[in-house]
């Protein structure tokens, strides 16, 4: 065998072929020996030594071994599982060796496939948490392993380690892959953090760190959390130093600087209908003073669903256009697309600006004079979806890209635009409020403006749960809206019936709410219709021609119908709570108030009424993204599938760990100001690795 080293391939720890365990790894990105040091075990547990029932007590951790008497299982019909699969209560029932004793062990709410693994058993060692239920001893969910499979070497420790299933690969077959290492691998581990950071924050090294979390080294509950804590430290602080670095990247472009004179500024702000809020014109200062900056606006625009980020968006591109640059303004989807175009050329009547929109179904002679007219600068304004990353898609002088709910993107559709027009300054809109901790990770090399107001008139919306014995109190109130020429959207999480996903689907609630409420027109829409068809209904809808409206989430963003006063969710169960508020945000835009119901079924989990009750008592944007950012982390705050996305961290977890991470930042910034030697090659060493326009 060759030399190995920490960064030596896997594979190379086997004298013949890999198992294929190996390419499964290697497909998770777990291609080095290094790599696999950042498995972590989901549990290390000191246990006591294998004894006697006889002399176990109860309320304490009890470990022992047994024969296999008898496994019962028992539907639970309340309890479903993924693809709608009845879940099982399991009791099996044990010999204790030494005691010859019988003991029960239970685990509630598994999958069946449980039961057969169970069945394959014979003798077993279990532990767990010794209770009498009845005056019979049980242990409730306890971890157990077949005799042969149990460790030797978890004995010797003490310890009981039990590592995740990555990629399909057993947690024990990791655990053996890690046995194979030569411990004199562990002595390369090299610190990677400045030695006096360490001595001020009292942290662990990187090597002890990783060998006491493997349970290979001192290890303690006290120990863990301490080694824990310090890979937690340097996962924020790496994070900083990646955010200086693009911020600092950025800034060496030359920007395409928009100086507007006082008056055009004036004459752009009265040009409006309605008196911008302060909170508007906050963050109109703030984009007038970054487009005189040498290098380009990196700004994100963050405000709650209806509080004026359009109009704030459209008085920067008409900033853009008076110095004869042209705007891009990019939606997630032609609806919203659509809506923008029409409510923009609306506000523009009366300039002179030229205003176009291209989605992916505009015909290709169509799109072929847009690609022309853009090139030659004769589209001052050019609204559309990812069509405007396309290959033909050139500008003139492209001075302002807009991006509308900008999380609705890939990073790659985000930065071509900026790519290919470098200078160009870039807004970003987001009704779903960035909490802080996130805007000193993720977006922390983007100013940042915010608008808290919302425009005069407008009330707050009311928020209820519907629960099956209020459904028809739900229903009258329904007519009663609609006897008073309100409008009112239904929004499900599925378009048609799925026999594996237990919840509502449009065709069903359309055929239901059309028969319940037959004097009244009931219409459908979704995603999945053509952009013609989406349009018809919209602009019908839009002109009160349709009374009820089901539809699903595609009217999250951006949809304006001001006579549209109801909103109920069905299964709400299935919407992050970001979504679930920018959808309340779709109605009580008129003038009237605005309610908002919650539909759900008996059937609902304990931890999803939590999340319900939150936005029943909470109509504060930020504080309902602090709480859906606990609860579903920070690569799904936005309710979206990142596709192929990466945890954004190992360990750490913004909101757990947020004082570490205000350390981090705190040490980086001081470290900077003080011109330590190491941080600075640390930061040369990142700028090197980062794209000039990678900064979004």
């Amino acid at each position: 065998m060759n030399k190995i080293s920490l960064s030596s391939p896997l594979r190379n720890l086997y004298l013949k072929k890999a198992p294929d365990s190996i390419t499964k790894l290697e497909e998770a990105g777990i291609t080095s020996i290094f790599d696999i040091f950042w498995i972590f075990p989901h549990s290390v547990l000191k246990l006591p030594s294998i004894s006697s029932l006889n002399t176990a007590k109860e309320n304490e951790i009890f470990k022992g071994t047994g024969i296999i008497k008898s496994i019962k299982a028992n539907p639970n019909f309340w309890a479903k599982g993924k693809k709608g699969i009845v879940l099982q209560n399991i009791t099996m029932y044990v010999e204790e060796n030494l005691s010859r004793e019988i003991l029960v062990l239970k685990w509630f709410n598994t999958y069946p496939s449980i039961k057969k693994k169970l069945q394959d058993l014979n003798e077993i060692v279990f532990w767990g948490t010794l209770n009498n239920y009845k005056n019979q001893l049980q242990i409730v969910n306890p971890e157990i392993a077949s005799s042969e499979e149990f460790s030797e070497s978890d004995d010797k420790q003490g310890l009981t380690i039990r590592y995740p299933t990555v990629n399909t690969v057993h947690g024990n077959i990791i655990k053996k892959i890690f046995e194979k290492i030569p411990g004199s691998l562990w002595d390369e581990i090299l610190e990677t953090l400045p030695i006096d950071l360490i001595k001020k924050r009292n942290l662990l090294g990187l090597k002890n760190s990783i060998m006491i979390i493997h349970g290979l080294a001192d290890w303690s509950k006290e120990n863990e959390d301490r080694a824990k804590e310090r890979l937690i430290y340097e996962e924020f602080f790496t994070e900083q130093v990646k955010v200086i670095c693009r911020r600092e990247k950025n800034q060496l472009i030359k920007s395409k600087k928009i100086n507007v004179k006082s008056s055009d500024y004036q004459e752009i702000i009265h040009s409006f209908p309605f008196t911008m809020t302060e909170g508007q014109m906050n963050a109109l200062n703030d984009i007038q003073y970054s487009f005189q900056k040498d290098f380009p606006m990196m700004r994100l625009l963050q405000g709650d669903v209806g509080c004026g980020k359009t109009a704030v968006a459209v008085a920067a591109s008409l900033m853009v256009i008076k110095e004869k640059k042209q705007v891009a303004f990019m939606c997630p989807t032609e609806t919203l697309a659509w809506q923008h175009y029409q409510s923009i050329t609306s506000l523009l009547k009366n300039t002179q600006c030229k205003i176009e929109l291209l989605l992916g179904s505009t015909s290709p002679k169509q799109k072929n004079l847009l690609y022309q007219d853009l090139e030659q600068g004769k589209i001052d304004l050019m609204i559309g979806t990812h069509s405007l990353i396309q290959e033909n898609v050139r500008f003139l002088d492209l001075g302002l890209l807009i991006i509308d709910e900008q999380h609705k993107f890939g990073v790659n559709q985000r930065l071509k635009l900026l790519k290919d027009n470098l200078g160009t300054h870039c807004l970003i809109m987001t009704a779903t409020p960035i909490p802080r901790s996130l805007r000193l990770t993720q977006y922390g090399d983007l100013d940042i403006s915010t608008i808290t107001q919302m425009p005069l008139g407008r009330k707050p919306i009311k928020t209820k749960i519907i629960t099956p014995d209020t459904f028809k109190k739900f229903l009258t109130f329904i007519n009663t809206r609609l006897s008073m020429h309100e409008q009112i959207y239904i929004v499900v999480p599925a378009i048609v019936e799925n026999e594996n996903l237990d919840m509502m689907n449009l065709e069903t609630v359309l055929k239901k709410f059309s028969s319940i409420f037959s004097s009244f027109q009931v219409e459908g829409l979704h995603g999945q219709m053509k952009s013609d068809e989406k349009a018809q209904v919209f602009n019908r809808f839009k002109n009160n021609e349709i009374n009820i409206l089901i539809a699903t989430s595609v009217v999250e963003v951006g949809i304006d119908v001001p006579n549209a006063t109801v909103m109920a969710i069905i299964n709400p169960e299935r919407f992050g709570l970001s979504s679930l508020h920018q959808l309340r945000g779709r109605v009580g835009r008129g003038g009237r108030p605005g309610f908002f119901f919650l539909i759900n079924d008996k059937n609902i989990g304990a931890e999803s009424m939590k999340r319900l009750n939150i936005l029943e008592n909470h109509l504060d944007g930020f504080k309902i993204a602090e709480e859906d950012l606990k609860i579903r982390g920070e690569g799904d705050l936005f309710g979206v599938d990142q596709s192929g996305a990466q945890k954004p961290y190992r360990l750490a977890n913004i909101i757990l760990h947020s004082h570490l991470l205000n350390h981090a930042k705190e040490d980086l910034e001081e470290s900077i100001k003080l011109k330590n030697p190491e941080i600075l090659n640390l930061i040369q060493i990142q700028q090197q690795s980062i794209h000039v326009t990678g900064t979004i």
